[in-house]
């Protein structure tokens, strides 16, 4: 069972998927880090200075707080705000993601055009001794 599990880690696919989940938790902060420290301020600068992060209601008659973070720890609260706030993240992060397949689809298909077509493979010497012999029996 350890052999089996050993060859199963060392398998390009798994080591591939691993590299891939560190580079996408990683990229996941930068969207983030762009959503939240640039694109979120902005949105609020044009609506008034609001900070999307703090829009909730408290599903406690105990939450009073205008705060986010003093609210949840007065009670329950039902926070939207940052809910839009991962959904931008999301659709930001699918549309980077979008435009990186496009692009690299748009590569390979560049690449495929111009590489040379492959010379069609002589036909094995058998063949090309009937196709001989077809030849001069028809000239005859």
């Amino acid at each position: 069972m350890l052999k089996e599990f050993q060859e199963f880690i060392s398998k390009g696919n798994v080591m591939d998927l691993a590299v891939g989940v560190i580079i996408g938790a990683a990229f996941g902060k930068i969207v983030d880090s762009l959503v939240n420290d640039i694109i979120m301020p902005i949105v609020g600068a044009i609506f008034g200075g609001l900070d999307f992060n703090n829009y909730f209601f408290g599903l406690s008659s105990n939450v009073h707080s205008a705060a986010l973070a003093d609210a949840k720890k007065e009670g329950a609260v039902f926070a939207y705000g940052s809910f839009i706030t991962v959904v931008l993240n999301f659709l930001i992060l699918a549309f980077i993601i979008f435009l990186m397949v496009k692009a690299v689809n748009n590569l390979r298909k560049r690449l495929e055009r111009e590489k040379p077509a492959a010379a069609a493979a002589p036909p094995p010497a058998d063949v090309q001794l009937l196709t001989e012999i077809r030849d001069l029996l028809a000239k005859k």
